[in-house]
């Protein structure tokens, strides 16, 4: 059970933050950049949670959560921690690719690339999958330099994925999608 007495602890003041196992890092580390991305991606799926109920906001949920065992994941660097650790899995990704496959079999295939929007829903989904697409490039720049779990990268790659499906369904399956029209912006 995690108990947060104190949140102001001025630990940071300095410029740095404790990591899962206790190690003190820079605040502008990789592996902080990472855990940030996950986290603005994570509050992007807060919003999103307005426009949805059912089992929308259960499946959105879930992701909530798959988020923040993401973050968790990544502040233990390497494989310190022990079996008690919390790992992101393959059977996280196979999740979302099965919640992927039936949400896309009910959406009439695309004939054009669609812009971010529609209905508020929509808008929303999209905005979270920019910002898992943000957290994705941030988890392979670390994977760069230091270890990190491969399927965190492969969640965040499916993530993107199924909340531009999401979108659509939200768009009314695919309705109210708004095409992009190469050079509509000009008149000729």
């Amino acid at each position: 059970m995690v108990k947060l007495d104190v949140i102001t602890t001025r630990g940071g003041d300095g410029g740095e933050t404790s990591l899962g196992d206790g190690t003190r890092i820079r605040k502008d580390a990789l592996r902080i950049e990472a855990i940030g991305a996950v986290d603005e991606a994570n509050a992007a799926l807060g919003l999103l949670r307005l426009h949805v109920q059912g089992e929308e906001d259960a499946m959105v949920a879930r992701l909530q959560n798959d988020l923040f065992d993401l973050g968790a994941d990544l502040c233990v660097p390497g494989e310190r921690g022990g079996k008690q650790r919390l790992r992101i899995g393959a059977a996280h990704c196979a999740r979302l690719e099965a919640e992927l496959a039936a949400m896309n079999a009910l959406l009439p295939p695309l004939r054009s690339f669609v812009l971010p929007g529609g209905t508020p829903g929509a808008a929303a989904a999209h905005l979270a999958r920019t910002l898992a697409r943000r957290a994705e490039r941030a988890v392979v720049r670390l994977a760069v330099e230091e270890g990190v779990n491969p399927d965190a990268v492969r969640y965040l790659n499916r993530l993107s994925d199924h909340l531009f499906v999401l979108a659509r369904r939200l768009n009314g399956n695919g309705a109210s999608d708004v095409p992009w029209m190469p050079g509509g912006t000009t008149q000729g």
